[in-house]
């Protein structure tokens, strides 16, 4: 099997396809034919060392494909099952052996690519208007890098949920896209201050929620942007880590709340990884959720692809295609 190898940590240049032998499935895993992989900032932690892996390893959390073969113990799954999964160390692959307990049947109506596309961002922004801030009508969300992977899911997950949408993005026809997807404005932050229009679009009250992926370059003028007693929720670094803060800041700012929440705590038991895929499958099959994809990549160019994701160059969800 072909695999994208990381045997130092650094710049794309790091990523390696290297041809190593088939994984044999373990108690409780499951070993699958990989059609798709998904492409995460998360990714770019693990190769660059934000987030610790121990080298080598095989990168990538994310994909679809069709199961091949069962180790002992498992249920649930058999061969020729079609699957999607998030958080499976060693989705980077033409085959991937994980547990079995992390894979989620892709129904009839749900293709391997889009199962690929929505397994980890599109959880993600299930989770983060359905529980960490359950959007309800009569809500204004700020959603940074709207016509992103996680950012066009949110848009349209937040307005089934009736929220009005405000969005920002760094380019016109990346604000076409977030529009597209429902944001009811798109600011692009190269024309003009953020947090001055989000103060303009809200008659100065702010939004109840901020759902930030940016990180650094954005995080502090967030906060300014949020209404007393709002939410800030920061979820991804693409622009570096956010600086710590003082507690005291956030009562300054309006009684503020901060949290900092991640996938895996959010899919913790298997009733809740099944009530987010299956909620995200049921949309797309339905028409009510559009999965747009952006770029697809040879599993070979994968180097090519983390390049094109750090340079903002890309829309939607970045795949792999091994």
């Amino acid at each position: 099997m072909k695999a994208i190898r990381v045997s130092e940590l650094g710049g794309p240049e790091v990523l390696r396809c290297e041809e190593l032998p088939d994984p044999v499935p373990k108690s409780g895993e499951a070993l699958v034919r990989v059609e798709a992989s998904g492409v995460n900032f998360i990714d770019v932690y693990h190769r660059t060392g934000l987030y610790k892996m121990e080298v080598p390893f095989t990168l990538g959390q994310e994909g679809a494909g069709t199961v091949e073969a069962v180790g002992p113990d498992v249920s649930g799954v058999c061969p020729g099952d079609r699957v999607a999964w998030a958080s499976v160390a060693g989705s980077y692959a033409t085959k991937a052996a994980g547990p079995a307990a992390k894979l989620v049947k892709l129904p009839s109506g749900v293709s391997a690519e889009n199962g690929a596309a929505v397994m980890l961002q599109g959880m993600t922004a299930h989770y983060l208007t359905n529980s960490t801030y359950p959007l309800k009508p009569g809500d204004t969300c700020l959603v940074h890098a709207a016509a992103g992977g996680v950012g066009l899911l949110l848009c349209q997950i937040a307005k089934l949920r009736g929220a009005r949408v405000i969005g920002t993005v760094g380019s016109k026809e990346k604000a076409e896209l977030a529009r597209g997807a429902g944001a009811d404005e798109a600011i692009d932050y190269t024309e003009s201050d953020f947090q001055a229009e989000v103060k303009r679009l809200t008659g100065g009250k702010g939004v109840q929620v901020v759902y930030d992926g940016v990180g650094k370059a954005v995080f502090s003028k967030s906060l300014d942007c949020l209404a007393p007693r709002g939410m800030m929720v920061t979820f991804g670094n693409a622009s570096g880590p956010v600086p710590a803060i003082e507690p005291l800041l956030l009562s300054q700012k309006g009684s503020l709340f901060l949290t900092r929440p991640i996938l895996a705590h959010h899919t913790a038991t298997r009733e809740e990884l099944e009530k987010r895929a299956g909620d995200l499958f049921t949309w797309i099959a339905a028409g009510k959720l559009r999965v747009h994809i952006g770029a697809r990549f040879p599993l070979e160019r994968a180097a090519d692809a983390h390049r094109a994701l750090e340079g903002r160059k890309t829309t939607g969800k970045v795949l792999l295609i091994p």
